[in-house]
């Protein structure tokens, strides 16, 4: 199936490693372009080298106020144009509420949720008829994921900007997708099942409530992404799609 990514110019945020990562490869993969960022300048630009010449690297914070201008910029500048974007940002420190503090819900709404609205409302102005904004999400959208209560807070409520944004912005022709992966094999998820003192039990019990019984690829999950962000996806908007295994049990 072709996608329709041939020559399609996309920023993919977070993009160093992990499910940010994955989007770019595929989408590089199916003839897209992409401007990849991260906070790490030198994982930047090692990613940037793997993704090859359809790829250029910029370091910014999501949380930076001048980031988002940048990134659409870079688009433009290095590619000629700009489709869409994928707003992926590493996830908020754990803990539960007893043990968080205002820093780290502060550093947390900066980052995964102020500067996701920020980058999705720059790229909103920027956009044309047929663009498409994508929110990197998590289950947690829709149920709880305990030890991860800063996100449990923040998620959702973005999950609710993206759904108000693709309202304002249909008429426009402008799409606004999130997706939502729960126990996919990165960095991230790894480091989250060693808090609990035993990573091999921590996956084990938590592929036995997985319907497919393993974890995700990151691969599964950029091609997941690839095909939200492509033409092929044009009467898809407003929606949140788990990437999950069968995770999520309701509707």
């Amino acid at each position: 199936m072709d996608l329709g990514l041939k020559d399609r110019v996309y920023v993919v945020t977070g993009a160093s490693r992990g499910l940010g990562n994955a989007s770019a490869r595929a989408l590089v993969a199916d003839g897209a372009k992409v401007v990849i960022s991260g906070r790490d300048e030198k994982a930047v630009a090692d990613a940037t080298a793997e993704l090859g010449p359809n790829a250029y690297g910029i370091a910014v914070d999501n949380a930076d106020p001048s980031g988002a201008e940048r990134l659409v910029a870079a688009a433009r500048t290095q590619f000629g144009r700009f489709d869409g974007v994928l707003i992926s940002v590493g996830g908020p420190a754990p803990g539960f509420a007893a043990d968080n503090t205002d820093e780290q819900w502060q550093a947390a709404f900066e980052s995964v949720f102020l500067g996701a609205v920020r980058l999705a409302r720059t790229s909103a102005a920027a956009l044309g008829e047929g663009g498409v904004i994508g929110f990197v999400l998590s289950g947690s959208v829709h149920e709880p994921i305990p030890g991860l209560t800063i996100s449990n807070g923040l998620r959702p409520g973005l999950a609710g900007f993206a759904k108000s944004l693709s309202d304002e912005l249909g008429p426009q022709g402008i799409r606004v997708v999130g997706l939502l992966p729960a126990r996919i094999d990165t960095d991230r998820v790894r480091e989250l099942d060693a808090l609990s003192g035993d990573a091999d039990a921590a996956r084990a019990a938590n592929e036995s409530r997985i319907p497919l019984r393993r974890y995700g690829a990151p691969e599964e999950f950029g091609r997941a992404a690839a095909f939200l962000l492509s033409p092929a996806a044009s009467y898809l908007t407003g929606i949140m799609l788990p990437v999950d295994g069968g995770a999520r049990h309701g509707f």
